[in-house]
């Protein structure tokens, strides 16, 4: 983990190589749009199975990354899966990107790891601590204190509250909220408009108001 910011959006220096976001759908597309908002300017798109010319916007797609790297070359692992994720990161030798959108709010002291994607209208309180290759997409929010694990997934408009622990590989489903305090164990999904209002301690799909495992 590293200190926010990751990026300093105030100045273009560390934005002037070249950005290989991996992958080229919906996700890849959203970190395309968040890194342009962040100040890069020269991406390409890096996915096996795109056709010959494939572009996106005024980015085009190729199949394989290229086997010689130059220093100033980063690589954004943009797997909206989160174990497909962390298996793109854990077998990437580059050096990693870190996307934070510049709509994105802080408080004093919020930290996020490497490779993790912090989406337009983001916001993540003060004394927030966030994992590696977590995605905080748009108009999320992670309040006070929170502790997110490596690989996780906030989906869009959801809450963590204050001093909540949320897991690895959790994923929190969009308009979902869990509630102040309150502790998800690792590999839990938590549905769509969920809420959590008690901790869980047992891996599984939780649904409905409050949230309860389903069978």
């Amino acid at each position: 983990m590293v200190p926010f910011p990751v990026i300093d959006t105030s100045t273009s220096s560390n934005l002037t190589g070249h950005l290989f976001i991996l992958g080229f759908g919906g996700h890849a597309r959203s970190a395309a749009d968040v890194a342009v908002s962040a100040g890069w300017s020269n991406i390409t798109f890096v996915d096996r199975n795109v056709i010959d010319g494939e572009h996106f916007s005024a980015y085009h797609a190729i199949r394989e990354l290229p086997e010689v790297q130059r220093p100033d070359w980063q690589v954004f692992p943009a797997a909206g899966d989160n174990s497909r994720r962390r298996a793109q990161i854990e077998a990437t030798t580059a050096k990693l990107a870190t996307l934070v959108s510049s709509s994105a709010r802080f408080g004093l002291e919020a930290i996020v790891g490497e490779a993790t994607f912090v989406g337009h209208g983001a916001h993540v309180g003060p004394g927030a601590i966030v994992g590696r290759g977590v995605i905080l997409n748009t108009q999320s929010i992670v309040e006070h204190e929170v502790r997110i694990g490596d690989y996780a997934h906030v989906s869009v408009n959801a809450v963590v509250a204050g001093r909540a622990r949320i897991g690895r590989n959790v994923f929190v489903g969009a308009g979902a909220v869990v509630i102040d305090s309150i502790s998800v164990c690792d590999d839990v999904v938590i549905g769509a408009g969920a809420v959590v209002s008690s901790s869980i301690d047992e891996a599984g799909v939780y649904v409905g108001v409050p949230a309860r495992r389903m069978k």
